[in-house]
């Protein structure tokens, strides 16, 4: 349709609304037609101006759809740090639901039956018989020496030893949960400490001679039974991330959530982040770089939840997945698998971890973190409404602007049928050409970026939907 002595090139300019478009796009500005010889000032005004229009159009539209973008990626930004608040809120609601937990005020809350390390220590030695009331005898009567044998040098200690708690509840529950033969389980760096507590002679029997059976011979005990040995090189640490700036080193575990998305009521934590690490094994790692936390007390308790009432348990329970356990005494093993009857007194628990001041001046200091962490989240909550808004009122100009481009575009169409190459002369016949192909150009770079851009603007709406 176009003289052969004509060009026409078509490479777009960039539509900010959507990148992955930049390929597509036809360049109106190029679009042009050796017109030197033959064309009148008259004709060729009248087209250009069509041109300048177009492209005005099509600034503001490219304007239009970097604002929607940056509107959007603003609240997506702003959802991100909302949601982290949600999250440093939900731990610190945990925290006070623990204080909250005894029916009387935290003021007056007496712990003195909370048991001390020397109680625990004295409870273990009257299992005068089991392998952790052995080794606890051998350090009580000959303490600095018994650390110099090598069947101790890799020891660590006695599982109700390794860890405290601050509540009785918890303290009650965890040392039922895991049963006193774990509660007396001993605890290993290494392989060589397992193997250096039991040997045994060429007939696979135990040589009771050796290891911690030939010291239980020299005081005048033996072992009965079986008993429990954990080594931590041996077990599979916990792989994610820790709590921010947290001394203790908490695990960073994602909180439970229902399927509307809220999380339980009466979630009160994670048993592995409620027990309390003393200041000479939380500097301990093992060999690979791995503290008590993440190796002893992950493979002990794993995700297990805790609760406030076996009744919020229960509703809990399209989220529970490694089990739960509540302070009233509910205790849920794994799925499916429940612990029902009268409660269970284990005499070896996990001792108390501070004093009523140190416990009241965390109380005070939690609660202030909480109101300050709402006033963020409420000033948050405030600029995603003021961008949801922005965002809005750009998606509302970008429909009329584009109403106008699509009337334009109608109206540019009538100019080129008044135009009749059948009985004008050559210069109208090259006008009507040229106005032809920069009409067809203009539709091509429009509905391109249009229906890509609409494209991605459902694609977010879905997700938005789905999340």
């Amino acid at each position: 349709m176009f003289p052969s002595n004509h060009q026409f090139s078509s490479q777009p300019k960039a539509l900010a609304v959507v990148e992955t478009t930049t390929s597509m796009q036809v360049d109106l500005n190029e679009a042009s037609f050796d017109f030197r010889d033959e064309m009148q000032n008259g004709g060729f005004s009248e087209v250009k101006s069509i041109m300048e229009s177009s492209e005005k159009l099509q600034d503001d539209l490219r304007m239009l759809g970097t604002k929607i973008k940056q509107h959007e990626d603003s609240i997506k930004l702003l959802k991100t740090q909302k949601n982290k608040l949600d999250d440093n809120i939900l731990d610190m609601q945990v925290l006070l639901g623990k204080y909250h937990s005894s029916s009387s005020p935290i003021e007056n809350k007496d712990q003195s039956h909370l048991q001390s390390e020397h109680e625990i220590t004295e409870k273990i030695l009257r299992h005068e018989k089991s392998a952790a009331g052995i080794l606890c005898q051998l350090k009580t009567r000959h303490g600095p020496q018994a650390s110099h044998l090598s069947l101790t040098k890799d020891l660590l200690g006695v599982v109700g030893t390794l860890g405290k708690v601050d509540d009785e509840n918890l303290s009650r529950l965890f040392s039922e949960y895991l049963g006193v033969q774990t509660m007396l389980a001993i605890v290993c760096k290494t392989f060589e400490g397992v193997k250096a507590l039991e040997t045994f002679n060429q007939d696979g029997c135990i040589d009771k001679t050796s290891g911690l059976h030939g010291i239980a011979a020299s005081i005048g005990r033996s072992v009965d039974g079986r008993f429990l040995v954990i080594c931590l090189e041996g077990l599979r640490p916990y792989a994610g991330d820790f709590v921010v700036d947290d001394p203790q080193r908490r695990l960073d575990l994602l909180k439970p959530r229902l399927p509307n998305g809220e999380c339980p009521a009466g979630f009160l934590g994670f048993a592995v982040n409620m027990i309390h690490v003393d200041s000479s094994n939380i500097t301990y790692v093992t060999a690979s770089g791995e503290g008590l936390r993440e190796t002893l007390f992950y493979n002990l308790f794993s995700r297990l939840q805790v609760y406030r009432t076996r009744a919020e348990m229960v509703l809990a329970l399209p989220c529970i997945s490694e089990g739960a356990v509540s302070l009233d005494g509910g205790i849920i093993r794994s799925n499916g698998v429940f612990s029902l009857g009268t409660r269970e007194e284990v005499d070896v628990r996990f001792p108390k971890t501070s004093t009523m001041s140190e416990e009241l001046q965390s109380y005070n200091e939690t609660e202030k973190r909480m109101k300050e962490t709402r006033w963020k989240k409420e000033k948050l909550e405030e600029d995603i409404k003021r961008e949801l808004a922005l965002l809005n009122n750009a998606k509302f100009n970008f429909e009329i602007k584009k109403q106008d481009f699509v009337k334009f575009l109608a109206q540019s169409s009538s100019y080129a049928t008044q135009v009749n190459p059948n009985h004008n002369s050559e210069l109208e016949t090259g006008l009507h050409s040229y106005f032809l192909a920069y009409r067809i150009a203009v539709f091509v770079n429009f509905f391109i970026h249009n229906i890509a851009f609409y494209g991605i603007i459902g694609f977010r709406r879905q997700e938005d939907n789905n999340n």
